[in-house]
C-alpha cells in the first residue's frame, strides 16, 4: 500500500508539473499580422521591425509578433480586414480604401484636397478616430489600434501643369473613389492602374498624369517619365493599424497597457518620419539635395492662392456632397461634428 501511494503522490506531482508548464508556455501570446507594401519605408522602418523584434523585446517574450507585407502574401489588400474578423490574421495595417467596400464611413479621415499641411491632418485623424473605431468594432470584430500617413498624395504629370486648370481634360490615375471625384470635379478623366503599372501606363500615354505619395513617386523613378510635378496635395494615404478582438482579449490589463503605450510611441515615429521623408522625397524628385540617391530634376509648381479657392470650391460642390450621399446623412452628420469643426467644411448631399 506504501508503495502505491508513493507512486500515486509522484503520478499526481508530475501531472502538475506537466500541467503548470503548459500554462507557462501558453502565457506566450502570438500575433499574426501582415502589413502593407514591403518595398516602402513604412513597412521597412516600422510595421515590420515592431511586430518582428521591438514587441518581444518589450514585453520580454510573452507577447511574439510575426508580419510579412501582403505584397509578400500575394495579397490585394482589400481581403485584409475580412481575414482578420476570421482570424486568420491577428492583426492588420492597412489603407482605408480596402475597407470602404463594407462602409463609406471610413473614407471620412482623407478626403481628397482638404488637408493641405500634416498637423492638420493629425488633428483631422485624431477627431475622426472615434467614428473610425466603432465602425472596425462593428464590421470586422476588430479593435482599432492607430491611424497613421504615407506620404501626401501629389499629382505627376508628363506635359506642364502651371495651375490646377490645367488637369482639365487630362487622363489622370487614381485609387480611391475620393481622388476620382477630386479629378472629375477638376475636369479630368479617372483612370484606375495598379501601382507596379504606374511608369509604364505614364510612357505609353495610357495616362497623362498619376497621383501617387512623394516618396513612392521617387522611388519608383517617375521622373524618368514624367518631368513635370503638381504639389497639390490631394490626399494622405491615411492607414489603419487594427487588431481582432477576440486575440485582443486574450491579453491580460498588463500586456493590453504595454501594448497600447507601443502602438501610441509607434504611431508617433510614423507621423514624424512621414513629414520628413516628404520633404526629403522632393527633394530628391526635383533639383536636391537628395540623401538618398539620385536627382530627378522634375519641375515642381506649387499651387497658387488661385488654385486652393478653386480646390475649396471642388470641395464643397464635388468631393463632400458626393462623399455625403454615399455615407448618407447620418454619417455625414458625424463627420460635420468632428473632422468638419477643424476644417470649417460641411458634408450635405446636394438635394435632388
Amino acid at each position: 500500500m506504501k508503495r502505491i501511494k508513493k507512486y500515486s503522490v509522484s503520478f499526481f506531482l508530475c501531472l502538475i508539473a506537466g500541467f503548470s508548464g503548459f500554462l507557462a508556455a501558453n502565457d506566450t501570446i502570438i500575433i499574426k499580422a501582415v502589413g502593407t507594401w514591403g518595398y516602402f519605408t513604412n513597412y521597412q522602418k516600422h510595421e515590420g521591425p515592431f511586430w518582428n523584434q521591438r514587441i518581444a523585446e518589450v514585453s520580454d517574450g510573452q507577447i511574439i509578433g510575426e508580419i510579412k507585407p501582403h505584397t509578400e502574401l500575394g495579397l490585394q489588400g482589400y481581403e485584409i480586414m475580412r481575414l482578420v474578423k476570421k482570424g486568420v490574421f491577428d492583426f492588420a495595417f492597412g489603407l482605408p480604401g480596402y475597407v470602404v467596400p463594407e462602409s463609406e464611413i471610413f473614407e471620412g479621415a482623407d478626403l481628397s484636397s482638404l488637408v493641405q499641411k500634416i498637423d492638420v491632418q493629425k488633428q483631422v485623424a485624431n477627431a475622426y478616430f472615434p467614428t473610425l473605431e466603432r465602425a472596425f468594432a462593428q464590421k470586422y470584430n476588430a479593435k482599432l489600434m492607430l491611424l497613421y500617413p504615407f506620404p501626401s498624395q501629389m499629382l505627376w504629370c508628363k506635359q506642364q501643369v502651371s495651375n490646377i486648370e490645367d488637369l482639365k481634360g487630362k487622363r489622370i490615375r487614381v485609387f480611391l473613389t475620393t481622388l476620382g471625384d477630386f479629378v472629375e470635379g477638376v475636369g479630368a478623366i479617372p483612370v484606375s492602374v495598379p501601382y507596379n503599372d504606374v511608369p509604364d501606363a505614364l510612357e505609353k500615354g495610357i495616362v497623362d498624369c498619376v497621383i501617387t505619395g512623394t516618396m513612392s513617386a521617387y522611388t519608383s523613378k517617375l521622373y524618368k517619365v514624367a518631368s513635370y510635378g503638381f504639389t497639390l496635395r490631394v490626399g494622405w494615404g491615411l492607414a489603419f493599424g487594427a487588431m481582432n478582438m477576440n486575440k485582443w482579449n486574450l491579453l491580460n490589463s498588463e500586456q493590453k497597457a504595454l501594448l497600447e503605450n507601443e502602438i501610441t510611441a509607434l504611431k508617433e515615429s510614423m507621423w514624424q518620419e512621414t513629414a520628413k521623408e516628404d520633404a526629403i522625397a522632393l527633394a530628391c524628385l526635383s533639383a536636391g539635395p537628395c540623401s538618398i540617391g539620385e536627382v530627378g530634376n522634375m519641375v515642381l509648381i506649387e499651387p497658387s492662392k488661385s488654385d486652393l479657392i478653386v480646390r475649396n470650391k471642388i470641395a464643397k460642390d464635388v468631393i463632400l456632397p458626393r462623399w455625403a450621399e454615399r455615407c448618407g446623412p447620418e454619417c455625414a452628420a458625424n463627420w460635420n461634428r468632428t473632422v468638419g469643426k477643424i476644417l470649417d467644411l460641411r458634408a450635405e448631399a446636394k438635394a435632388r
